[in-house]
């Protein structure tokens, strides 16, 4: 009897594991509205993000004198992770600090900040209930008159997908975008043809006719130093660096079907349900790379244009979990413990997001955890059939949505 019970026992493990597996492939998520699960009613209203944790420098804050201090403080409960990274001459460099023995403040280990960088900093704390909080801003550093920077993506010496677009961001206006344009150089090898494109006067693009093959090494020259791009403004970088190209990762979204087809290699490797953008907040169609990846953020409806009539954001979700963003203008596939898992594979409820399902805190063996551990910056995400225009070519790394033609007409140099 006891042979029986135990193979009984072991019959019932091996469904528990095949039934969990088969939920991974299968349930997907939401983007930024309730998805019917009712966000307020269900949660509450907890603080905002920025009363809880304070950034100084503010977020978007430009021409940050060396002399400001970099602080992160909360007034409760307690600081749970901090990182700041500081992007400089085509380098991203973690800026070292400790949170205090009280868990109330970080402070970086150098007072100082750097000339003509830019800082991320990403916060994440915890109230005295539980209840965790995150915060992602930036700013940039006073650059010394007469000079121009471009901050570069992506980061020296990492491994991005086979979409990556090396993207240069002029922190003033180029005039003399030929004479700029000239003093980049990107080439690859295996060598491939890597031409340059200009979205107005403050970017500039390089990418090659079709994604990159992978194993692929890359090596950007900036040598604009003294290079004049615009009148009486010099350029002040003399670096080179380098980048690797991973894998193959394609994910295909029907926004139809409710599905996102994950292809590595160019061979199906999973198909699992998604949810996104409602009726009247479409997803865009087109293709999208990962720009950013977070454990954890705050998603705020006001920021893209989402309010109610008292001016606060329709949806506002302290710690939205497994986040990649797609475009500049807010669109991200991430990860939704807020709506019925029902949604997931049947109907969009999102405000334009691709979601994946997810529990409150990230899940490891959750669709949105699952496919967060297998993707990298520079992975491509192409949104088909949805009842929206194509993502423009410069919101986010959207160039492969241009004709190379197109993409090369782009060129100040001819």
């Amino acid at each position: 009897m006891r042979h029986v019970q135990g193979r009984a026992r072991r019959a019932r493990a091996a469904l528990a594991a095949v039934v969990t597996w088969a939920g991974l492939l299968a349930g997907a998520t939401g983007c930024t509205s309730d998805g019917g699960g009712g966000i307020a009613g269900a949660f509450g209203a907890p603080p905002a993000p920025e009363e809880v944790i304070k950034i100084s420098p503010g977020d978007g804050s430009r021409g940050v004198r060396p002399g400001r201090q970099l602080r992160v403080r909360v007034s409760g409960g307690r600081l749970e992770s901090v990182k700041v990274v500081r992007s400089q001459d085509a380098q991203d460099t973690p800026v070292p600090g400790r949170i205090s023995a009280d868990g109330l403040s970080w402070e970086p280990a150098q007072d100082r900040l750097a000339l003509a960088a830019k800082y991320t900093v990403d916060a994440v704390a915890v109230d005295g209930v539980g209840r965790r909080s995150a915060r992602h801003t930036t700013f940039t550093t006073y650059v010394p008159e007469e000079r121009f920077i471009g901050y570069v993506a992506p980061e020296h010496r990492a491994t991005v997908g086979t979409g990556m677009i090396v993207s240069l961001a002029f922190n003033r206006a180029i005039a003399n975008r030929a004479a700029v344009e000239r003093a980049v150089t990107v080439t690859a090898r295996p060598a491939v043809e890597v031409r340059p494109h200009w979205f107005g006067r403050t970017r500039l693009d390089f990418r090659p006719e079709h994604y990159w093959k992978p194993g692929t090494e890359v090596t950007v020259s900036l040598r604009l130093r003294d290079v004049e791009g615009a009148p009486g403004v010099y350029g002040l970088q003399h670096k080179t660096f380098a980048f690797t190209v991973g894998r193959s990762q394609v994910s295909i979204v029907d926004a139809a079907a409710h599905s996102m087809e994950v292809r590595r290699d160019g061979e199906p490797l999973a198909t699992v349900p998604v949810t996104a953008g409602a009726p009247k907040t479409t997803t865009y169609n087109g293709k999208m790379v990962v720009t950013e990846m977070l454990d954890v953020t705050r998603m705020n409806g006001a920021t893209v244009g989402f309010k109610k009539r008292d001016g606060k954001g329709e949806y506002d979700i302290p710690d939205v979990p497994h986040a990649m963003r797609l475009t500049d203008s807010g669109t991200f596939l991430h990860g939704n413990y807020w709506a019925h898992r029902s949604v997931f594979g049947r109907t969009n409820v999102s405000h334009g997001c691709i979601g994946l399902r997810d529990v409150k805190g990230g899940g490891a063996d959750t669709p949105a955890g699952w496919f967060f551990d297998r993707s990298l910056v520079g992975d491509v995400v192409e949104v088909v059939n949805s009842k929206d225009k194509e993502v423009a070519p410069d919101n986010g790394l959207g160039g492969w949505n241009m004709g190379w033609n197109a993409w090369k007409a782009g060129s100040a140099v001819k």
